[in-house]
């Protein structure tokens, strides 16, 4: 479908794990100081539901149920369930991508989200899933260097 984004969305899933990995305990990754509210932990479950939603349900068709309220409120989860549903979700992310026609990443997209133009592709779409990806992916790098 569109290899190089597949091939982006893997490789900085797979950054997000390390960043998780090089924390020192899993109580860390639930740290928050000052104006941080969202700890890497919070972080990792909303990308893995937005990912899960939109990337492999919404435009893949694979299964998938979303509880947005859950992402924000659960709290010490352990490391190791965040890495294997960030690992879940790279793979249901490639056999969303995978399973979606070329044809229909000009198409407007069939989800209308509030702050998003109206007739907002598929690609476009897309591209701003990868962009909210590498937002998160850096708030958790500063995050972690921050409790250093």
């Amino acid at each position: 479908m569109w290899p190089e984004l597949r091939e982006l969305f893997v490789r900085d899933l797979g950054k997000l794990i390390a960043e998780l990995e090089a924390y020192p305990d899993d109580a860390s990754v639930w740290r928050v100081r000052g104006d941080i509210v969202n700890p890497a932990g919070t972080l990792a479950l909303h990308l893995i539901g937005n990912l899960s939603q939109f990337v492999a349900a919404d435009l893949g068709g694979v299964p998938f149920v979303r509880d947005r309220e859950a992402e924000f409120a659960r709290r010490d989860v352990p490391r190791a369930e965040l890495i294997a549903g960030l690992r879940e979700v790279s793979a249901r992310v490639v056999a969303g991508l995978d399973g979606l026609d070329e044809a229909r990443l000009d198409e407007v997209s069939a989800r209308q989200l509030p702050g998003f133009p109206e007739g907002m592709t598929t690609r476009y779409f897309l591209i701003h899933l990868y962009g909210h990806l590498n937002w998160h992916l850096g708030q958790v790098d500063y995050h972690r260097r921050m409790l250093d």
